[in-house]
């Protein structure tokens, strides 16, 4: 059953939409992402689903409920900032009992609550620090710790974790996983950085240009694109042309690709120009007489454990990413001759 929805959601500024009737369910306990690229709206919707901004047109419904008309401090929703919004003046216990106390919780509610909040974020014992006496990771647990002493519906996260470098970014979205698991509350991160989403999500609401393209689980977004635009913008991939040949039934056509021909699953149109997306990872080359794509080795990279190849493809490039165990880097040479290589299934058709 869906807990949050959003249904034809619109938002306008100066006459243009930046939100395009947007639809769109989450399950409770579900932790969706909005993943897109900047202007795309996924924060436009999220203050929207806040209370934060008014929704020009549709309605939000939480719990079966219409929330957009009611304010932000009605609608039960916690939210943690990008620049985290502590208050400089306010020591860590009283920033995490600053909802309660508008809430006029009881004096011993609001010291069990908050200690219960600290300890969820691994905070117990920094009651009395203040956010100076912070780093930027602790700052954000505080502010993750005010946001679910409230108890509230659905945690609201925007871009919570741009402002922390890449080896915290990376132990603070695995805490927010576990935290978000353990209470069990339908959470919305916004980000612009693909391997958080993937890394963290149970689905992906990728948008762009105030519309949602495809809302999916990590896996399928990433080998199962729906759209041009999420073939091009979900992780790397290279574009490379098909012709297509002989047809011979409705799922099943030959295409080359300068020369290498295969047969595969798509229902073509005989001599149409296709654009096909294949990820670097999906590539193998070989130096023998195989059957493949001609291609030179222009350069190469070696990044641990696997190895970069950059291949020359007349007035275009390839990638191709070949893990060290398949392939011993030292035995292919830049500007060597080499084969290209991979599996039909692995091939993403362009979907405009």
């Amino acid at each position: 059953m869906s807990y949050l929805c959003l249904e034809n959601v619109i938002k306008t500024f100066n006459k243009t939409e930046v939100v395009k009737k947007m639809n769109l369910e989450i399950k409770q306990g579900e932790l969706v992402s909005f993943l897109g690229p900047s202007g795309c709206g996924k924060t436009t919707t999220l203050n929207m689903i806040a209370g934060f901004l008014e929704v020009d047109g549709g309605r939000i419904v939480v719990d079966g409920k219409p929330v957009h008309l009611l304010p932000p401090n009605k609608r039960e929703m916690g939210m943690v900032f990008q620049n985290y919004a502590l208050f400089p003046h306010m020591t860590v216990f009283d920033n995490v009992a600053y909802g309660l106390k508008l809430r006029k919780a009881g004096k011993s509610e609001i010291i069990k609550r908050v200690l219960e909040a600290l300890e969820m974020v691994r905070l117990s014992g920094y009651e009395k620090r203040y956010p100076k006496e912070l780093s930027g990771g602790q700052q954000q647990r505080v502010s993750l710790a005010r946001a679910l002493v409230i108890k509230p519906k659905v945690l609201l996260l925007d871009e919570p974790l741009s402002n922390l470098d890449a080896k915290l970014r990376q132990e603070m979205r695995e805490e927010i996983v576990e935290i978000q698991k353990k209470v069990g509350i339908t959470t919305i991160f916004v980000t612009h950085d693909q391997e958080e989403a993937l890394a963290i999500s149970d689905r992906i609401a990728v948008m762009y240009e105030g519309r949602i393209e495809q809302v999916d689980t990590p896996v399928a977004i990433y080998n199962h694109p729906q759209t041009d635009f999420v073939s091009r913008f979900i992780g790397e991939v290279n574009q490379i042309q098909g012709h297509v040949g002989d047809t011979y039934s409705d799922k099943q056509c030959k295409v080359s690709f300068h020369g290498y021909q295969q047969i595969i699953s798509y229902h073509g149109t005989k001599d149409a120009v296709v654009d096909f997306y294949l990820r670097p990872e999906k590539i193998q080359i070989y130096q023998e007489n195989n059957d493949g794509l001609r291609v030179k080795v222009e350069r190469k990279m070696f990044l641990g454990a696997k190895t970069r190849y950059i291949l020359k493809l007349q007035d275009k490039q390839l990638i191709a990413d070949i893990s060290n165990t398949i392939l011993n880097p030292d035995q292919i040479k830049e500007g060597q001759n080499v084969l290209a290589v991979w599996n039909p299934e692995d091939l993403l058709v362009s979907k405009k």
